[in-house]
């Protein structure tokens, strides 16, 4: 009877600390529509992500959505190729059904100083002025309509974590460093999986 009244205890004490949020995933035509429900994993909050894709300065996409996620998916950062740059946004709330709003729109970056290589088709020895957070540069093999291909460029510290990784679709081996120009052919570390637009198509919270 005892161990009966504590598994029940312990089921009902986890559904306590989970959240009701709204989750709101773009289908085909790019837009959703809120529907309520129970993050599956204490300790997730509501949560609402903007992805933002540029082509030469022009926004290529723009995806919302909104769901669960753990405090360390509530990221905002940007990677910046040069020719494409992706900027991501979130708000994240710890109250029910807090997530109404989409998270905002990005705000008009700045140069901060850093440079970093970028690349010219084949040749990547141009140098990119990095913007607002962009704090490391970044190397990246990309393999779009069969063929493999190096992007350098700057990315802000969160866009190299592994954690970023789980709300991409895309997979490529990529390499971050600090300090200017660092992402020189010389460079290497692990492979990461990492969010790289405009290759995306679509991006939903966990």
């Amino acid at each position: 009877m005892h161990l009966l009244t504590l598994i029940c205890g312990i089921v009902l004490l986890s559904k306590a600390h989970t959240l009701r949020c709204y989750e709101c995933v773009p289908g085909a035509s790019g837009t959703c529509q809120d529907r309520a429900i129970e993050c599956p994993l204490s300790g997730q909050q509501c949560a609402a992500l903007r992805l933002t894709s540029y082509a030469g300065g022009s926004i290529l996409t723009e995806v919302n959505t909104k769901g669960c996620a753990l405090a360390q998916e509530c990221v905002e950062g940007s990677i910046n190729f040069g020719i494409s740059k992706t900027i991501i946004t979130s708000e994240c709330c710890n109250s029910a059904l807090c997530n109404v709003q989409f998270a905002p729109v990005p705000s008009k970056s700045i140069a901060n100083g850093k440079k970093c290589f970028q690349c010219n088709g084949k040749d990547c020895t141009a140098t990119l002025n990095c913007e607002g957070t962009e704090d490391h540069c970044i190397s990246a093999r990309v393999t779009t309509g069969g063929e493999s291909i190096t992007v350098k460029g700057c990315a802000s510290k969160v866009m190299c974590a592994p954690e970023t990784a789980k709300m991409s679709r895309v997979s490529t081996e990529i390499s971050c460093c600090q300090g200017n120009y660092c992402n020189s052919a010389s460079s290497t570390s692990a492979g990461l999986l990492l969010l790289v637009a405009p290759l995306v198509s679509l991006v939903a919270l966990s």
